[in-house]
């Protein structure tokens, strides 16, 4: 299934937070998986901050999916996302 990458306001703001060569690893590994994300990401066991996350080294992407597209609704140093979130 083909998917569409929609980003929460808060993931902006994340990224925006990023260094350029963090933006762009992340961003060249969602570009590259977006259609087979689901299959590569884990399960959350808390649903208030998301339904799944998506490592990319030592960053986690936590995003929902809604229909035809995956909402990015977080992103994040693992030390940190989930503490953020809660």
């Amino acid at each position: 299934m083909k998917y569409q990458l929609v980003y929460a306001q808060r993931a902006l703001k994340d990224i925006d937070k990023l260094d350029a060569k963090t933006k762009s690893r992340i961003g060249d590994a969602l570009l590259r998986h977006k259609d087979r994300l689901i299959a590569q990401s884990t399960r959350l066991t808390d649903p208030r901050i998301g339904t799944y996350r998506f490592r990319v080294g030592d960053y986690r992407i936590i995003f929902d999916v809604e229909g035809s597209e995956i909402v990015i609704l977080r992103v994040g140093h693992r030390r940190e996302i989930y503490k953020r979130t809660k």
